[in-house]
Parts: C-alpha cells; structure tokens; sequence
C-alpha cells in the first residue's frame, strides 16, 4: 500500500482521480476517461501507421505518387487534358491490343490495327449520330420560346387550380428566377459559341495531340514502363500489387462504361421512338452520357426527357409511359447492367460515389465531375491493393 502511494505521489493522480477532486460525478468521470483512452488509442494507431509508411520504400514512393499526381491535376488539369484523355483511352484500348501480342504480333502492328479501327468505330458512329442530334437540337431551340411560353402559362394557373396552397407572389417569384435562369443560360450559350469559334484551332491540335500520345502509349506500352520502373525499389511487391489493381480496376472501368453508355442510348433511343416522343436521338445520347455520372446524370437528365413529353402530350398515358420506361431503364441500369459490366464499381459505396462528385467537382469544375468515378476507382483499388498487402505482411 505505501508503495502503492508513493507510486502515485511520483507520477501524480489518474485523470480519474484528478476528475473526482473537481467534484465531477462518478458516470461522467469513467466517460471522459474513456474519451482520453479512444483518443489516445487513434493517436497510437495513427503514429504506428506513419512509422511504418516512413519505413517502407514502397510505401513513401506510393503516397508520393497518389499525392503528386493530385497535385498535377489540380494545378495543370487544364494543359494535361490531351494526355488525361489519352490516357484514358489507352486503357479503354489495351486488352485488344494485348490480345493481339500475345498472338504473335509485334508491338506496331498491334497497336497500329487497334488503332485504326478505333477511328474507324469512331468515325462511323459520328456519322451516324451527329446529324440527327445536330438537326434535333437546331429543332429544339426553334420551339424552346414556345415551350417557355406553355411553362409560365401552367404557372400561373397554379393559384387558380390550388388556391389554398398556392400564392400568386410564390408563382411570381418562381417565374422571375426561371425568367433568369433562362436569359443567363440565353447568354452562356452565345459566349461558349464565340468562344468555340476562336477555340476551334485549339481543339483541332488538342485531338491531334491526344491521337497522337495514344497511338504511342499503345505501341511503347512495356517500353514506357520499363522506364518509370528504373526509379522504384528492386523489391516492390505492393507497388507491383497496387499496379495490377489499378490496370484491372481502370480498364475494367472503361470499357464498361463504354458498353453502357451504348446499351442504355440505344435502349433509350428504342423506348422514344416506339412512343413517337420528339427530339428521340437527342434525348437518347442524353441518357446514354447520363450513367458516366451515377445518380446525378441520371437524375438531371429526367428533367429534359419529363419536360418533353409533357409538352407534347400533356398528362396522357403516353407521357405517363415514357416517364416509367426511363424510371425502369435507370432501375435496372443501376442494378443490373452496371454491376455485370463493373465489378470494380460495384464494390465503392454509392454516398462515396456521391462524395467523390462532389470532392473533384468542386476542385475541377466539370471536369472533375467527369473523372471524379475513374479517380475513385483508381484510390479504391490502391487502397485495396495496400491493405492485401499489409494483411500478407502479417500473415508471413
């Protein structure tokens, strides 16, 4: 016992102890204690990770390059764009090309056929498409001031058909913002035309640019990777683990957003037509490009394609079924086709799918609500990659 006090007098009371000399309540003591214990344990946890990322070579050059390429994104998005695109594509494209070494072709001819059929593909469906949505769109802004009109006129009926739950002034200042809405995208409109016209010479040499770093990311896909490789460690079984993860993850991506991106435009395009819904190619390249956002796109798109059939058709059953038809199309988009053509996508958290547009939309704009699913992909399966490797870490 006086050992035990003597103890104490040399290291002082226990926070408990010192808690029960303030006159604090028993309960409420034991839980602040066990506050500082939680605390002081994530500090522990938080200490041993940055020991161990300190001294594992692997791990300081992985965070290294998560770190700098987001800072390169952040700060160079714009002038790096040609080769982000590049990039991208060149995993869209690199299972066939992949293919066709394996059965014997050299690196040139492989990625020269790969290639030209890419651009075949591409030019044929810009044939096809292109025209009908160019003439749609011009059809469309003939008869937006019309549809305009129609939307203020069921407005301002709204006091008259609700007049116990709608005012005139809450109409009035619902018109006034839609009025704003509509001259301000009126102007956006006529500025990104100009601004298209003086930018077009730069969007010429931007896809030049793009095709071209293509081109030879497929052809000297092992070279370049022997190269970057001469600055990792000899031994890197994590890096070469998160490496795999993230072709696997990226590719599987790309391609699978390529297939759906057909499969729900052409389905789309199939349930407007057989309505006889206006602006049907339109409307459908609209859908398709919706899932390369999940949930936003889907959700922005319903506007559009709703507003649409209304004003042709009113409240009708035909406007009831392709509003059902498009609900039905995202349903089993979202539940069946994505996750057959991404498994890499199914295993991210849709509220991290949804932070994740958020996060790179507000850093990057447009942009970054494009790339924001293809960056999650890729930190999922570096993150993925590093905890296997941990876990073989401590099983051996």
């Amino acid at each position: 016992m006086a050992r035990g006090r003597a103890g104490a007098g040399r290291h002082g009371p226990s926070p408990l102890a010192r808690a029960g000399r303030a006159g604090i309540p028993a309960g409420e003591r034991s839980g602040r204690l066990r506050i500082l214990r939680a605390g002081g344990h994530g500090l522990t946890a938080v200490g041993r990770w940055i020991r161990r990322v300190a001294d594992d070579p692997q791990a300081l050059v992985l965070v290294a390059f998560v770190g700098g390429g987001l800072l390169l994104l952040h700060f160079l998005a714009r002038p790096l764009a040609p080769f982000i695109a590049a990039v991208v594509l060149a995993f869209l494209l690199d299972r066939p090309t992949e293919h066709l070494r394996r059965k014997g072709w050299s690196d040139m001819m492989a990625a020269a056929t790969v290639f030209l059929l890419f651009l075949l593909l591409v030019t044929l469906i810009a044939l096809i498409i292109l025209p009908p949505v160019l003439q749609q769109v011009e059809q469309f802004l003939g008869v937006a001031p019309e549809m305009f009109q129609r939307l203020k006129a069921l407005f301002r009926a709204l006091p008259s058909t609700f007049p116990g739950l709608v005012g005139d002034s809450f109409v009035q200042e619902i018109l006034d913002n839609l009025s704003r809405t509509v001259t301000a995208g009126g102007e956006q409109i006529l500025n990104a035309a100009l601004k298209s016209l003086r930018g077009i010479v730069t969007i010429v040499v931007y896809l030049i640019l793009t095709l071209l770093m293509l081109f030879f990311l497929m052809k000297d896909k092992h070279r370049v990777l022997a190269y970057l490789a001469r600055f990792l460690p000899a031994q890197r079984p994590l890096l070469d683990a998160v490496f795999r993860q993230v072709v696997d993850g990226a590719g599987d991506y790309a391609r699978g957003k390529v297939y759906e991106i057909g499969i729900v435009g052409l389905a789309a395009w199939i349930l407007y037509a057989a309505f006889g819904l206006k602006f049907a190619t339109l409307l459908a390249v609209m859908t398709g490009l919706s899932v390369i956002v999940p949930y936003v796109g889907a959700t922005v798109v319903t506007f559009p394609v709703a507003l649409v059939a209304f004003f042709q058709w009113g409240l009708g059953p035909d406007f009831w079924g392709v509003v059902v038809g498009y609900l039905i199309l995202q349903a089993i988009d979202g539940n069946l086709l994505a996750p057959l053509l991404m498994s890499e996508m199914v295993r991210i958290h849709p509220v991290a799918v949804v932070l994740a547009i958020l996060a790179f939309g507000h850093l990057w704009g447009m942009w970054g609500v494009f790339f924001a699913i293809p960056l999650a992909v890729l930190i999922h399966a570096t993150v993925e990659a590093w905890r296997r490797h941990l876990v073989e870490e401590k099983v051996s």
